[in-house]
């Protein structure tokens, strides 16, 4: 007769632990949007808003909801749904609704992720996409981006049997580089048919290039492919948080089983329908942002600073190393003291880089102007 063992103990904890793994994860780091001195008011180029605000029409639904805040609102998102299934020409019953696209980018996470999964994203890429899927205690491979653009061959290397979620920005974040739609298809083609693609379209309507195509009708056909987009860019819509996705609707069916019933307001759902209705705004917006970021680009050029050609609605530029004292950081500290706020990088791996959101045409020129004299060693 052999003796028994007893089972040890499971040592006692004097306070609740999270679950391994999230405290782990760098928290994300949003685009600063206050200075040191109380008497500077600060022009925000820091996050890639719409300098020129929101439709006049958004806003005027914004304010007409203000009656019906005791109200829950539709779960279906049905006007939302109904304008952006005709703006679009999709089928409305394969759309789904987020709190910005990043709620899409975590419910897809928490949709298809196990412990011991991964996902794989680019080398700089959004870092929302990681966050999420280490919450779900699930691995991050990340695909080098020599010369700063996605490489298709090298996102395809870093699947595995256990990747369940390939993201893709495009353009990108924070480098405005983008892939054409022969790209795109090839990096489908290389996916197995149980690994999702997600094309994440925040910058569609700033990109330009001919070659471009934000995927939708790659979505339509294939039973893997979910693309995102948002009203927080071109629309000016960011303080709203609507965001939206078009999936095969097996995907939505799932997604829809954890998304939480109420998670995009009244005032988001009807601000966003008059937004996607006013095209003279948007027009004008991109007008805005097509003339300056060329310009931008090539007078920043010209001081000397690299940068990356970009098809968003800003740059990312590149600085001198130290020794060098005219460095990403110096930079940034010497535009903030004179009240303009850029994004530093350095939590994307960038610490030369600095990324600077289109402004309006004086908010152009005295970056220009602070820059030049950065360059020289003037203050």
């Amino acid at each position: 007769m052999t003796a028994h063992t007893p089972t040890p103990k499971a040592p006692i904890k004097d306070k609740p632990q999270p679950k391994p793994g999230i405290l782990d994860i760098a928290a994300y780091v949003p685009g600063k949007s206050r200075v040191e001195r109380p008497d500077v008011v600060p022009v925000k180029l820091s996050s890639n808003e719409n300098i020129l605000g929101c439709s006049p029409a958004a806003k005027a639904a914004y304010l007409a909801a203000a009656e019906r805040l005791a109200l829950y609102p539709d779960s279906t998102a049905r006007i939302l749904r109904e304008a952006i299934a005709e703006h679009f020409r999709l089928e409305p019953e394969r759309l789904v609704f987020g709190c910005g696209s990043d709620e899409i980018f975590a419910l897809l996470n928490q949709t298809y992720l196990e412990p011991g999964d991964n996902i794989v994203m680019g080398q700089y890429g959004f870092a929302a996409y990681a966050i999420g899927a280490r919450a779900c205690q699930a691995k991050v491979r990340y695909a080098d981006e020599p010369g700063l653009t996605t490489h298709v061959d090298n996102m395809l290397a870093q699947v595995d049997e256990r990747t369940k979620l390939v993201f893709l920005a495009n353009p990108s974040n924070p480098t405005g580089a983008f892939i054409g739609e022969a790209e795109i298809s090839r990096l489908h083609a290389g996916l197995p048919a149980d690994v999702i693609l997600v094309i994440d379209g925040a910058y569609a309507e700033f990109c330009t290039d001919p070659s471009f195509d934000v995927g939708l009708d790659l979505a339509r056909a294939a039973a893997n492919v979910v693309v995102t987009r948002t009203f927080s860019k071109l629309h000016g819509l960011a303080a709203l948080r609507v965001g939206w996705a078009y999936a095969p609707e097996p995907v939505v069916a799932a997604v829809n089983r954890i998304r939480l019933p109420f998670n995009v307001a009244i005032a988001g759902q009807e601000a966003a329908v008059a937004a996607l209705a006013d095209e003279a705004f948007q027009a004008q917006s991109l007008a805005l942002v097509e003339t300056w970021r060329p310009w931008l680009a090539q007078q920043l050029g010209g001081l000397g600073l690299e940068v990356t050609p970009s098809q968003g609605n800003f740059l990312l530029v590149g600085f001198p190393d130290p020794p060098d004292a005219r460095t990403a950081k110096a930079a940034e500290t010497r535009l903030a003291d004179h009240g303009y706020l850029v994004r530093g990088l350095t939590n994307y791996g960038l610490p030369g880089h600095l990324r600077i959101t289109i402004g309006l045409e004086a908010h152009n020129r005295a970056i220009v102007d602070l820059l030049a004299d950065f360059m020289r060693g003037q203050r």
